[in-house]
C-alpha cells in the first residue's frame, strides 16, 4: 500500500479515531488517502487550534492526542501546542510534513527544521528517512507518548515518503524494541516502607497532588489513602479533580492563588507528601520558606523531578497508581491513627472557617467574576468538563469551580497559554460529546484563537464559551495595579467586538448578561442550547483575583482573600 495509507492504518491499530488538522502541500498525500479512511478529521482554523484541540481531547479522554499540519508554517504553528503539552506533560503525536528528501537543507519553499525547532519541547521527535519506516515509527511515537511520563512526540515525513509502496506487516511493526527507554513503574521497596512510615508517625501531614496522578489515572488510590490515613489534600493548578474538591480533606489549590487554608497547611505542616507535581515556583513561592519544618516525601515517575526544585527526603521514583497502592498496603501494616491528626484537622478546620472562598458582592451593582463561576458551577451541579484561557479567567475558575472528578477541569499550567481554553474545549467535547463542556475565558484570550467558532459550528460541537469581560488583560493589569503603580501600559483592551454579533456572525448563538440579575438566567439559557454559544458577561473591570502571593514571596504571605473591598483593595 501507499505509505500514507500506511500511516493511517497503523493510527488506527493505536486506537486513534478522530485527528484535527490543517491540510498543506506536503500532507495532500496523507489527507488524500484519509479521504476514503475510517479516521474522523476535524478541521480547525488554524494549526495552533489543531494542537490545542488535540491536547484538550487527551486531558479529556486519556488518550493520545493527534494533530496534523503542513511544512514550514504549519508545522511551526503547532508549536505552541506542543511545548503547552510538553510542560504539562500530555500525550500528544503531532505529524508533520516535510519538502521532499532532496530538498532538505535547501531552503526550499515551506521548509523548516521541525524536529530542530522543537527539540526543547518535545519528548522524542522523528524525521523519517524511509518509507518503510513510517509505520513502526507511529507505533513507536505512541508508545513513546503514553507511557513513563506523556508527553508530546513529533513525527516528521517527507512528502516524496508518502506516496511510495510500502510492504506493511502490522505485527512487525507494533514490536517496540527502545532499549534505551525503559520507565520505571514499580517504586523501590524500601522507599515506600519509608513514605509510609514518614505518614503514619507525622502529627500534621499534607498530601500534594499533581497533574502526575490525573495521567496515572490514580485519583481512586489518591482518595483512598487520604481517607484512610485521614490527611488533608491539596492540589497543583492541573492536578484539579484529582481529589473531589467538595470534599471535607480538600484544601483546593496551593500557592500563588491558592486558598489561604492550603497555604497555612502547607507552610505549618511535618509532612508533605508529593504525588505527581513538579514543585514549580507558582506553587513553592520562595523556596527557603516552602513547608520549613517538613519531611517532603516524593512520588514521581520522572526522576529528573526529584529534588529539583525541593530537596526531597524520601524519593519514590514510580507510576502514581502502583506506589499509592503500595504505600497503602504498607501504611495498614502500621494500623490507622486517626487521633494523632485530631488536634492538626482542628486547626486546618479553623483555617477554612477564618478564611473562606467567599463570593464578593459589587456595593454599585456590577457583576463580580467568581459571583459568575459560581453560578456556573450551580448550574451544572459541579459536573461539567471545565477548560480554561489563562490569566484571571483561569484563577477564577480554578478557586470557584469545584471539581469532582479527574479529567474534568483542563487548564495550560506549565506554559501560560492564552487561547489554549477554547479549541482545548472544542477537543474535550469531541472526546466526550456527552458532558457539558464549557470554556471559562477572558476577553483577551479568547479572541486569540476565535476563529475556531467556525470549527465548533462547523461539526456542530457545542461547547459553551462564557467570557468574563473586564475589557483589560485582566492579570497583567493586576499586577500593573499591585506593584506598578497602577500603570497599565498597554492593558486596556476595550476597543472589541461586539461577541454576540460576531458568536452568531460564525453561526453560534450569542448572549450576554450585563447586571448581576441577569447572570443566571443568561447562563441557563446558554446551557440548554444544542448549539455553540459565547456568552458575554460584563464583570467589574477592575476586579482582582485573591489570595494572591506576590512573585517570589513566601505562600503564607498572602494579599486579599479576605475581608476586601470589591475591586481589589483591601481594608
Amino acid at each position: 500500500m501507499k505509505a500514507a495509507r500506511a500511516l493511517l492504518e497503523a493510527l488506527k491499530r493505536e486506537g486513534v479515531e478522530v485527528l484535527f488538522g490543517y491540510p498543506g502541500g506536503s500532507v495532500i498525500p496523507l489527507y488524500d488517502a484519509l479521504y476514503d479512511f475510517d479516521i474522523d478529521h476535524i478541521l480547525t482554523r488554524h494549526e495552533q487550534g489543531a494542537a490545542h484541540a488535540a491536547d484538550g481531547y487527551a486531558r479529556a479522554s486519556g488518550k493520545v492526542g493527534v494533530c496534523i499540519a503542513t511544512s514550514g508554517p504549519g508545522a511551526t504553528n503547532l508549536t505552541t501546542g506542543i511545548a503547552n503539552a510538553y510542560l504539562d506533560s500530555v500525550p500528544l503525536v503531532a505529524i508533520t510534513g516535510q519538502v521532499r528528501t532532496n530538498l532538505i537543507g535547501t531552503d526550499a519553499f515551506q521548509e523548516a527544521d521541525v524536529t530542530g525547532i522543537t527539540l526543547p519541547i518535545v519528548k522524542h521527535s522523528y524525521l523519517v528517512q524511509r518509507a518503510e519506516d513510517i509505520p513502526g515509527v507511529i507505533h513507536e511515537a505512541f508508545y513513546i507518548a503514553s507511557t513513563g511520563r506523556p508527553g508530546p512526540v513529533v513525527v516528521d515525513v517527507p512528502v516524496d515518503l508518502t506516496t511510495e509502496d510500502i510492504a506493511y506487516d502490522p505485527e512487525k511493526a507494533q514490536k517496540i524494541a527502545l532499549p534505551g527507554y525503559k520507565p520505571t513503574v514499580q517504586g523501590h521497596p524500601k522507599q515506600i516502607r519509608a513514605a509510609a512510615k514518614a505518614i503514619a508517625e507525622a502529627e500534621r501531614p499534607v498530601i500534594f497532588a499533581g497533574g502526575g496522578v490525573i495521567a496515572a489515572n490514580a485519583a481512586d488510590e489518591l482518595r483512598e489513602l487520604a481517607l484512610y490515613a485521614h490527611i488533608p489534600v491539596t492540589t497543583s493548578l492541573t492536578g484539579i479533580g484529582a481529589f473531589p474538591e467538595d470534599h471535607e480533606l480538600s484544601l483546593g489549590m496551593l500557592g500563588m492563588h491558592g486558598t489561604r487554608y492550603a497555604n497555612y497547611a502547607v507552610t505549618n505542616c511535618d509532612l508533605v507528601f508529593g504525588v505527581g507535581v513538579r514543585f514549580d515556583d507558582r506553587v513553592t513561592g520562595k523556596i527557603e520558606t516552602f513547608a520549613p519544618g517538613a519531611t517532603i516525601v516524593h512520588v514521581d515517575v520522572d526522576p529528573a523531578e526529584i529534588s529539583k526544585n525541593v530537596a526531597v527526603d524520601v524519593p519514590i521514583v514510580g507510576d502514581a497508581k502502583r506506589v499509592l497502592a503500595a504505600i497503602l498496603a504498607e501504611l495498614k501494616k502500621h494500623g490507622p491513627s486517626p487521633d494523632r491528626h485530631l488536634p492538626w484537622m482542628q486547626r486546618v478546620a479553623e483555617w477554612k472557617r477564618a478564611h473562606p472562598m467567599t463570593v464578593r458582592q459589587d456595593p454599585e451593582g456590577e457583576i463580580m467574576p467568581e459571583f459568575v463561576v459560581q453560578k456556573l458551577w450551580e448550574i451544572t451541579r459541579g459536573e461539567a468538563v471545565v477548560c480554561t484561557e489563562v490569566g484571571q479567567n483561569q484563577m477564577w475558575a480554578a478557586q470557584y469551580y469545584l471539581a469532582k472528578h479527574p479529567r474534568q477541569f483542563i487548564s495550560s499550567g506549565g506554559l501560560g497559554t492564552m487561547g489554549f481554553g477554547f479549541p482545548a474545549a472544542i477537543g474535550a467535547k469531541v472526546a466526550r460529546p456527552e458532558a457539558t463542556v464549557l470554556d471559562i475565558a477572558g476577553d483577551g484570550s479568547f479572541q486569540m484563537t476565535v476563529q475556531e467558532l467556525a470549527t465548533a459550528v462547523n461539526y456542530g460541537i457545542a461547547v459553551k464559551v462564557c467570557i468574563l469581560n473586564n475589557q483589560y488583560l485582566g492579570m497583567v493589569r493586576q499586577w500593573q495595579d499591585l506593584f506598578w503603580n497602577k500603570r497599565y501600559s498597554s492593558t486596556c483592551i476595550a476597543c472589541q467586538p461586539d461577541f454576540v454579533k460576531l458568536a452568531e456572525a460564525y453561526g453560534a448563538e450569542g448572549f450576554r448578561a450585563v447586571r448581576p440579575d441577569e447572570v443566571e438566567e443568561t447562563l441557563r439559557a446558554a446551557l440548554a442550547s444544542d448549539r455553540p454559544a459565547v456568552i458575554d458577561v460584563r464583570v467589574k473591570r477592575e476586579a482582582n483575583v485573591y489570595p494572591m502571593v506576590p512573585a517570589g514571596g513566601s505562600i503564607d504571605q498572602m494579599l486579599g482573600g479576605e475581608d476586601q473591598v470589591p475591586g481589589g483593595e483591601d481594608r
